[in-house]
């Protein structure tokens, strides 16, 4: 639920806290849905880790009336296709491929959105219901539920946001199975001799962001966008401290007749130690391209462009419709 969705939002490095208003301000801040004039949907796909991994996002938007809209959406983020060896070797203590069989482990983010404006002028707020799942074959299972909380606030041409994430700390609780866990208690000495924890804690994370929209010669514009992501614990964010780490995020959109988009960004600043003991700040730029026409749009990003980071890069494509197009 931290990576992200959508090739533009993506290829600004996130930093769209403050002025995102489409179908994917499910994700980002719930009060941007408001923004939207009728119904949307967005699909996206993302291959991590050389495509072991498949990222994948689905949403729908719409708008209730004038003060209200309504959103929800999927995450699915899993590796198929798992070797499990752990009966490799049968009893006798021979080894017979024919008992490797395959299993995929999977973490899913469904999430329900509602979005208001407020009785206060140019203030709009939003509010997440999500539901966690994760699969770990037949081995282990969990359930777990959150709350997100987000506001947006405009004021000559200038764009404010704020997104509480986790705001009652999401809860999963893990079903493990022990028959399954049996078999492989034993199979490292020293390893796996006691059941993992059955619960875990997705601890409140903020972002709190700023943007302002620029135009030029009516053909031309210039969106600027800075976010400020905090976590309340020591990290390795580039500015961390007991009481909150702060990792800041900078992304800019350039557009040609709201046709054509040219996106970069740069973000995930962390302060890495060496093999050497020495520190160094790592961080992560990435790019995008958009193209726009008739109420469909497409997005590609290509993150962590150059290596700059401990992350490897990826390829994102995204697609957005205006559901209205078809009416």
């Amino acid at each position: 639920m931290n990576i992200g969705v959508d090739a533009a939002s993506l290829g600004m490095s996130n930093a769209v806290t403050a002025f995102t208003g489409d179908v994917n301000s499910g994700y980002w801040n719930p009060a941007g849905l408001l923004k939207i004039e009728d119904s949307e949907a967005s699909l996206m796909h993302a291959s991590y880790f050389a495509n072991i991994a498949q990222y994948d996002y689905a949403a729908y938007a719409k708008k209730i009336d004038d003060r209200s809209a309504w959103g929800v959406s999927l995450i699915r983020f899993g590796v198929d296709d798992i070797l499990n060896t752990t009966q490799l070797i049968d009893s006798e203590g021979n080894i017979d491929y024919n008992r490797i069989s395959l299993f995929s482990t999977a973490d899913y983010g469904l999430t329900f959105s509602y979005a208001r404006k407020s009785i206060l002028k140019d203030i709009r707020y939003g509010i997440n219901a999500k539901v966690i799942r994760r699969v770990i074959g037949e081995f282990a299972n969990s359930w777990g539920f959150g709350f997100d909380a987000g506001l947006q606030f405009d004021r000559n041409d200038w764009h404010f946001g704020l997104m509480l994430r986790d705001i009652t700390t999401t809860y999963n609780v893990w079903a493990i199975d022990e028959d399954k866990y049996e078999q492989i208690r034993d199979a490292v000495e020293g390893q796996n001799q006691e059941l993992p924890e059955s619960t875990e804690i997705t601890l409140p994370k903020a972002q709190l962001g700023i943007a302002k929209k620029f135009e030029f010669h009516y053909d031309y514009t210039l969106l600027a966008a800075v976010n400020l992501n905090m976590q309340f614990a020591r990290t390795n964010d580039v500015f961390s401290t007991d009481v909150v780490s702060i990792d800041p995020a900078i992304g800019f959109e350039f557009g040609y007749t709201d046709l054509v988009f040219l996106r970069a960004g740069v973000g995930n600043f962390q302060d890495v130690e060496q093999i050497d003991g020495s520190r160094k700040v790592n961080f992560q730029p990435n790019i995008g391209l958009g193209f726009k026409y008739k109420g469909i749009q497409v997005d590609y990003a290509l993150t962590d462009l150059g290596d700059q980071s401990a992350a490897l890069y990826s390829n994102i494509f995204s697609v957005k419709v205006d559901l209205s197009i078809f009416r």
